[in-house]
């Protein structure tokens, strides 16, 4: 038996063609991006407004009882979220509790635009790496109570208005709601998150 010249060709030129339409298909592969999320501190050293870790957040349950969150941790596509920090709540009656936490687990993070001023001296990372963005956490406290922690950075250069800043947490049944605002002069609720290079 004969082999057809013609059908060969015929069939090269088809493999190769859906070869090409494979390879083309193929979805390129992007490295994840990694971030650094922060309770921020920001105040003058040395006269000049500095960026700085271990800032301090707080946010209100239904009865006025606070939580205060110190801390920061890493989070990215693919990658297991690390961090925690401090936590420490207060009731109307001045009785409190406190203790460390744990991320557990990323639920969610949607970067958004904005930028840090320029006469802020960014002690945590390179300034232009900063974001604002809102990112939600699950947490472990130590006291065997989990819940979540949201983290949402407002920065002061085009962010979004739908952006608040400061946290919102959640502790077994209690929820923290209703987050507590900077105001200016008050070195409190701030957060940031800075993509790690």
């Amino acid at each position: 038996m004969r082999s057809n010249p013609r059908h060969f060709t015929l069939l090269t030129t088809l493999l190769a063609t859906l070869f090409a339409i494979v390879v083309t298909a193929a979805p390129a592969t992007a490295a994840a991006t990694t971030y650094r999320w922060d309770t921020a501190s920001v105040a003058p050293l040395n006269g000049v407004p500095t960026l700085s870790e271990g800032g301090s957040d707080f946010a209100l349950a239904a009865d006025l009882t606070t939580i205060r969150i110190i801390g920061h941790g890493t989070f990215g596509d693919g990658l297991a979220p690390t961090g925690g920090g401090t936590w420490v709540i207060t009731q109307p009656s001045g009785a409190t509790a406190s203790g460390t936490f744990t991320v557990t687990r990323l639920v969610a993070f949607t970067p958004a635009l904005g930028s840090l001023p320029p006469a802020l001296d960014d002690t945590i990372g390179n300034s232009a790496d900063a974001r604002s963005g809102l990112a939600v956490l699950r947490i472990s406290y130590s006291d065997g109570t989990s819940g979540t922690l949201t983290i949402s950075c407002h920065l002061p250069v085009m962010s979004s208005g739908k952006l608040f800043e400061g946290i919102t947490a959640t502790k077994g049944f209690a929820d923290f709601w209703d987050r507590v605002p900077p105001v200016p002069g008050v070195n409190a609720n701030r957060t940031v998150f800075h993509v790690i290079p």
